[in-house]
This record gives structure tokens, C-alpha cells and sequence, in this order.
């Protein structure tokens, strides 16, 4: 028999059980979609995560007190003496502070909540607070040295009507953050996350004046010099500031990363979660592998005798055990198709909401090919494997014990 034959009579014997296999290949089809729709989500979220890292730049280093954590979280502080010694630390070009707080912000007599962070706007200071904060002016201009009472706001508050009952933030308007007033001179482009576009950004002394802590930071960025290895100046940095504060190594009360040391933590991590996805997803396509074995199983006995009759007509182990494989195959390669269509379309009806109801560009659905063809030659594979043992059991059937059973 030719291997056309083998798949003719292979899809015959699917059509012939329609229901059942309809039902054999859900199994497969819930563990598929899962597999792809997670696992496209988190290479969506890493690939959004490393863009902007790259915005950030390569050659950034960030100081942060007593370790990374949302500002305000922090264990001890940075001050102006602690930004004094990194400025000292050779292969260090710029460093700039950052204080950042949540404050209340009123506007046309309605009141939020958002995060005020003070930028240090003298010199390149300015510029490596803008790249580090992914800053970019949609409409009017950036604050400037010499402004007071000067505030950039966020996306959020210029086009999201729900802030303030429909009430839009406009260049010219004026703000009350913390009861004091500020004109708004600039509107930042979209950064994609909900929480970001909320922030509104002002000098660094207006800060101060805001939440009344002076001489405090939450972050400092650092530009390393041209020609120098960040992670090399970043442990300078961590030499200087312990020598500065008496400590000792492996006691440190602040942080010290680059991009790169960030950069592979967030891998790490999405790849223990998409570990664990793959986890959850083979668990269910083990349980629908099970499936195709109970249906194939059940196939054989119900064609016993017209396996008899083909081996009577000339048909060989071989052919018997290949059309079984090859309907067992079909069962998990259809589950896995549809699977994968399901599971994209799922991914990007996600992605959708993300961006028209929470307006972030972080979700994002990404396909890559590895992930289709895989899908598809892995739901093969389980759909093959599972149909092992009920074809060898077809193929084994002597003609003349099959053209008996009744």
C-alpha cells in the first residue's frame, strides 16, 4: 500500500467517528491554545521589557537606596553627598538624581493621586534624566533650569477623560500638586504603562518644596563614560560608597545595577515562567494524549473485522499499524491547528483590551515561528505516541481471529 493510501483510509476512519473524534481533539485543542497564547504573551512582555531597556541605553547605570523597589519603598537614602562621591568615581561622565513621591493633584475641582518625580535639569543632567525616563514632549516644550512652578504631565492626564470627568489636561493649564500651583508647559508621548503615564514631572527644587524633604533621592542615573565597561565603573561605584559610608562588602544599604545585570534578571525570570506555562500546558495535553489513546483503542476493537479483512486481502502489519499512527497523528494534529488558531486569536483580543481599556503597549501578542511550528509537530508527536500501543495491538490481530470477532 502506497502512503497516500495509508492517509485516505487513515481520514475515513475519522470521518466515519466524527462525534467522538470532535471530542478527542478538544483535549488536544485546550492544551494547545493554552501553550501558545501564554507563551506568546510572555515573549510579548519580554520583548516590550528589552525595548526598554534599549531606550535606557546600554551605557546607564542606576543607583538606588537599600535596593530596588517601587520609590518611597526604599531602605535609607541617597543624598547630596552620596551623588557628590559617585560624581568622583572615575569612568563616571553624568549622574543625575531623581526623587520620586505620590501626591495629590487637583484640577477644575476634581483631585487624584499621581507620582511626582523632581528631575535635575542642569547641563547633560537633564539629558540623561529624559533618556532614562523614556521622556518625549507630545505637545509644548520641556521644563527647563531656570523654570519654578513649571510641571510636564503625563499622557494619561491629557487624554484620559475618566481622570477628571472628562476634563483634559492642556498646555497653558494650571495644576494644584499638594495645594501648590504649577503651569503645565509640556505633555509626554505615551510610554505604555498605565502607572507612567500618570506622572507629572517638575524641577528638582519644586520637588523638595512639594514633599518637603530635602536633600533626599530615590534614584541616581548614571552615564558611564565613552570607552568604559559599565559593569567595571559599577563596581567602582559600590568600592566608593561603602569605603564612604564604613562598610563592608556584602552589607551594603544601596543598590548599584546596569542595564545589562537588569536586563538578565527580567530574563531569568519570564524564563521560569514560561517554564512553568509549559509545565501547565503539558499537563493538559498529557490528559488529552490519554484521550486519543482511549478513542484509538476503542477504534480497534469496533474494526476488528475489517482489519481481518484487509489482512485477508493482503494488507501487512505494516499497513495496519501505519493507518493507525497516521489517524492517531490527524486526531493530534487537528486538535493542534485549532489549538494554535484559538490561541492566537485569544492573545490578540488581550492585547486589544490592554491598549484600548488600560493603555498599555507592554501586552503585546507576539507569534514567533518556532512557536507555531512547534505547537503544531508537538500536538503530532502526542497525538503518534498515543496511538502506539492501539496500533501495534491492530497490527498484531491474526486475519482469521478478527474475521470471527463479533
Amino acid at each position: 500500500m502506497a502512503i497516500s493510501d495509508h492517509f485516505s483510509l487513515a481520514v475515513n476512519g475519522i470521518r466515519k467517528r466524527s462525534l467522538r473524534s470532535w471530542l478527542t481533539i478538544i483535549g488536544i485543542f485546550i492544551g494547545i491554545a493554552s501553550l501558545v497564547s501564554l507563551v506568546s504573551l510572555g515573549q510579548g512582555l519580554q520583548t516590550s521589557v528589552q525595548e526598554q531597556f534599549v531606550k535606557l541605553g546600554a551605557n546607564k547605570v542606576f543607583i538606588s537606596p537599600g535596593g530596588f523597589g517601587p520609590p518611597g519603598a526604599f531602605v535609607g537614602k541617597l543624598t547630596a553627598h552620596d551623588l557628590a562621591v559617585v560624581k568622583r568615581v572615575s569612568g563616571v561622565e553624568v549622574a543625575s538624581p531623581l526623587t520620586a513621591s505620590f501626591v495629590s493633584l487637583k484640577f477644575k475641582n476634581r483631585v487624584t493621586s499621581v507620582q511626582v518625580q523632581g528631575l535635575s535639569l542642569h547641563g547633560k543632567e537633564r539629558d540623561v534624566a529624559f533618556e532614562a525616563n523614556n521622556l518625549e514632549i507630545e505637545n509644548g516644550r520641556a521644563i527647563k533650569s531656570n523654570d519654578k512652578k513649571k510641571v510636564m504631565v503625563g499622557y494619561s492626564l491629557a487624554h484620559d477623560t475618566g481622570l477628571f470627568n472628562d476634563k483634559l489636561v492642556r498646555v497653558g493649564d494650571t495644576v494644584a500638586i499638594e495645594g501648590r500651583n504649577f503651569d503645565v508647559v509640556g505633555i509626554i508621548k505615551k510610554l505604555g504603562n498605565p502607572l507612567e503615564d500618570r506622572h507629572v514631572y517638575v524641577p528638582l527644587d519644586d520637588a523638595f518644596e512639594i514633599t518637603g524633604q530635602k536633600d533626599r533621592y530615590d534614584f541616581i542615573f548614571v552615564q558611564v563614560s565613552e570607552g568604559e565597561q559599565p559593569a567595571v565603573v559599577a563596581e567602582n561605584i559600590k568600592t566608593a560608597m561603602r569605603r564612604d559610608r564604613g562598610l563592608k562588602k556584602g552589607e551594603e544599604n544601596f543598590g548599584v545595577q546596569t542595564f545589562e545585570s537588569i536586563s538578565n534578571t527580567f530574563d531569568t525570570i519570564f524564563l521560569i515562567v514560561q517554564a512553568v506555562i509549559f509545565g501547565i500546558a503539558g499537563i493538559s495535553l498529557v490528559v488529552g494524549g490519554i484521550g486519543i489513546m482511549n478513542t484509538m483503542y476503542t477504534a480497534v476493537v469496533e474494526r476488528t473485522k475489517e482489519i481481518g479483512i484487509m489482512k485477508a486481502v493482503g494488507a501487512q502489519n505494516r499497513d495496519v499499524l501505519l493507518i493507525f499512527l497516521f489517524e492517531s497523528g490527524l486526531l493530534g494534529t487537528a486538535g493542534g491547528a485549532l489549538g494554535v488558531v484559538v490561541g492566537m486569536s485569544f492573545t490578540k483580543i488581550i492585547e486589544i483590551i490592554a491598549r484600548t481599556v488600560l493603555g498599555s503597549t507592554l501586552i503585546r501578542a507576539v507569534f514567533p515561528t518556532y512557536l507555531i511550528v512547534g505547537a503544531l509537530l508537538f500536538s503530532f508527536m502526542v497525538g503518534a505516541v498515543s496511538g502506539v500501543f492501539p496500533a501495534l495491538r491492530a497490527s498484531k490481530l491474526k486475519p482469521v481471529d478478527a474475521l470471527r470477532y463479533e
